[in-house]
């Protein structure tokens, strides 16, 4: 039998690093043992996702040097490769369920909910749905549909006993089944959950082997009871420990950047994010830690994936890229990486077209355009307190603003300047006065190219970079203030 993997992102956001870290295991099990890499598209939220998302991704992990054998941009015999391109699919396989009552229609309304969990809350027993609708006779249900009350589908689970789930790493796991929920797996909406569309592709895309985050144990349960109701064959497992922080907590954008673009307009090499990537899964003790990708792949084994949770340390990635840079990069090849860094489409045009009317002489585009050149900016407490607002109020506009753009579904102009006036107007500070600030964060000067564009440009990662710096040089200071 041909193994093959998948990677299956979402595309609800900017593309992260730990989707380069699964499809990178993924993509290196398959090619050490001849089989295929397959990408799908798992945008079943409809609400988040975005044919932008979607292309990020899929450009982020080509930058990166990773390709697939099929998937949404290159076709395949098992497409289409969005989910959301396959309800039929997934309603068909929903119907058995019910059909062979391996599955029931929830017609709880929110409220209703909202009301048992509050009440498990107060009992202090872990939330879980309680079966109110298991239990209903057809005439019941007869009577609710006809009144044309909206339902779910949920995964009926067994009373009692215990559930073995076998992993490639982490041997067996053992779950008790009353502790397993009842999992929606079709919502109201008629789309279904990552946990039956997960399932239902898997097996209808020939996949042999899922490595994926850890933080789908607690599911492997539900999936296990779904392949048995199918009737199918289970994948392999295997669940890959989570990158970390150097703090041990799990890597989240509000410690450390965690955008692949991020790191691409940080000036990285591809291949030596990639490297250090793979490094979390290599026995390299005393060895060389400079491979090439197809050295890589010659040496990969799940045996040797770190379970301690590897730490995602930028240090050891300067280290690595500096490496990459000196030995492998002549001053020629240097060159053309810079240039392709620094796209004229992409890139220098828009800084053109902001910087048009700002100067006199070429030479000016030094200092006026220097901060979106730069990743971190060498500007002091000092520099940045150059304004109207308290410390206080400063770093209340800062961690305002962060969350603020966190929830921004696109990242442009337009959204950035809509973002920053709700949030001065609710800190109630005027927004001449509130701008600076943000001009002082992300240019390092009050005398910069316009703010908003400049933002849109240098990404959702590199400013929520430059405000986290901000937030720590000012601290110290709104204390003193306060």
């Amino acid at each position: 039998m041909k193994v093959r993997t998948r990677v299956a992102p979402s595309p609800t956001g900017d593309p992260h690093v730990g989707t380069a870290y699964v499809a990178l295991m993924n993509y290196a099990f398959a090619r050490k043992h001849g089989g295929e890499f397959i990408l799908r598209v798992e945008d079943t939220d409809q609400a988040r996702s975005s044919a932008a998302s979607e292309q990020a991704i899929l450009d982020s992990l080509h930058w990166l040097g990773l390709d697939w054998d099929e998937g949404p941009d290159v076709g395949g015999a098992c497409g289409p490769y969005r989910q959301s391109e396959r309800s039929g699919i997934y309603r068909e396989h929903v119907a058995r369920l019910e059909a062979d009552d391996n599955a029931f229609r929830c017609y709880c309304t929110e409220e209703r909910l909202a009301e048992m969990r509050e009440a498990q809350r107060r009992a202090k027993i872990p939330s879980h749905y309680d079966g109110t609708c298991a239990h209903l006779s057809a005439d019941a249900r007869a009577e609710i549909e006809a009144a044309g009350t909206p339902f779910v589908v949920r995964l009926r689970i067994p009373k009692t006993g215990t559930c073995i789930v076998n992993d490639l790493r982490r041997g067996e796991i053992e779950f008790e089944w009353s502790a397993v929920d009842m999992q929606v797996l079709m919502k109201s909406d008629g789309m279904p959950t990552y946990h039956l569309a997960n399932v239902v592709d898997d097996h209808l895309m020939g996949i042999t082997h899922v490595l994926r985050g850890e933080e789908w144990i607690s599911s492997a349960p539900k999936h296990v009871l779904l392949y048995r109701y199918f009737g199918w064959e289970m994948p392999q497992l295997c669940h890959l420990p989570l990158l970390r922080n150097p703090d041990k907590s799990k890597l989240s954008k509000r410690k450390n950047p965690t955008g692949i673009l991020f790191y691409k307009q940080m000036g990285y090499l591809p291949e030596a994010l990639l490297n250090f990537l793979g490094l979390f899964a290599l026995s390299v003790a005393g060895g060389e830690e400079m491979m090439s990708l197809a050295d890589y792949v010659a040496q990969f084994e799940i045996d040797n994936i770190s379970m301690g949770g590897p730490v995602f340390d930028v240090a050891k990635l300067d280290w690595l890229n500096s490496r990459y840079i000196r030995e492998v990069l002549t001053p020629e090849t240097l060159l053309a990486r810079m240039a392709d860094w620094a796209n004229p489409a992409d890139y220098l045009m828009p800084i053109a077209q902001m910087a048009h009317q700002r100067i006199e002489r070429l030479s000016d585009i030094g200092p006026l355009a220097a901060f979106l050149f730069s990743g971190k900016l060498a500007v002091s407490a000092a520099e940045l307190r150059d304004n109207k607002l308290t410390a206080e109020q400063q770093l209340a506009a800062y961690q305002a603003a962060t969350v603020a753009f966190d929830a921004l579904p696109d990242w442009t102009m337009e959204s950035i300047q809509a973002a920053l006036r709700e949030v001065s107007e609710t800190l109630e500070i005027k927004f001449r006065d509130f701008v600076r600030v943000f001009y002082l964060a992300i240019a390092g000067s009050a005398h910069s190219l316009p703010l908003f564009e400049s933002m849109a440009l240098i990404g959702r990662d590199m400013c929520r970079f430059r405000l986290r710096h901000a937030i720590g040089a000012l601290e110290a200071v709104a204390k003193s203030e306060a």
